[in-house]
């Protein structure tokens, strides 16, 4: 309920903020400039919930051989490894899957072993992710929607977003709280043993040092 309040709460003041510019638009994800090196691999990664869609462009530019450009290797993979795409040999190339788990999804990029002996190139990756990965253009020729009402469309599925992130922020919360509080009572119950082991071996070695005295007659 809480969260309900706050996402409709959220709609008009995104509108009005909208409204008030004549260049706003819906965030959408940036390209990502990244270096590959003449040897070794190059990582993005980013935390995503399950049920989230993904879809990514790549492309080389090599400023230092334009005319002959150097190929890469792509590989994405999920949070338990397992491979979601694998491209060789490529310029260019692209990836769309939805997300079955939650947790650091990543991509790696390296220079094809034929041209490792070139320098290092860039590589740019247009990530998107949930609400920006969406075709609003194949959306408002389905449902024959334009001007204001895609705006609100739009601004709807962003709210619906921010509302699915700020529970998932919630349910991460709980449960790091679980995870903390459980492992605090196992260091509690293990101090409490470590103590009950000290003082047993404590009166062990009294009662043996007691014992040799007596034996030795030096008590």
């Amino acid at each position: 309920m809480f969260y309900g309040g706050r996402a409709a709460c959220l709609l008009p003041i995104i509108l009005v903020l909208c409204l008030s510019r004549n260049d706003c638009i819906l965030p959408v994800a940036e390209a990502i400039w990244l270096t590959i090196p003449s040897s070794g691999t190059k990582c993005v990664s980013e935390e995503i919930q399950s049920n989230v869609v993904v879809l990514a462009d790549y492309y080389v530019i090599d400023e230092h051989n334009p005319d002959h450009i150097s190929t890469i290797s792509a590989r994405v993979t999920s949070p338990f490894g397992n491979n979601l795409h694998h491209n060789e040999n490529a310029t260019h190339g692209q990836f769309a899957f939805t997300t079955s788990e939650s947790g650091n999804y990543i991509a790696c990029f390296w220079k094809d072993g034929s041209h490792k002996q070139y320098s290092e190139l860039t590589l740019g990756v247009d990530w998107k992710t949930g609400i920006a990965a969406k075709d609003w253009d194949s959306v408002a020729k389905k449902e024959k929607i334009e001007g204001v009402e895609l705006v609100l469309r739009r601004l709807q599925g962003t709210v619906e977003a921010i509302r699915g992130n700020l529970i998932y922020l919630k349910d991460r919360e709980a449960d790091m709280r679980e995870v903390s509080e459980i492992t605090n009572a196992r260091v509690a119950w293990f101090s409490i043993m470590s103590l009950g082991v000290c003082i047993a071996v404590s009166v062990l070695q009294i009662w043996y040092l007691k014992r040799y005295f007596v034996k030795k007659k030096l008590i």
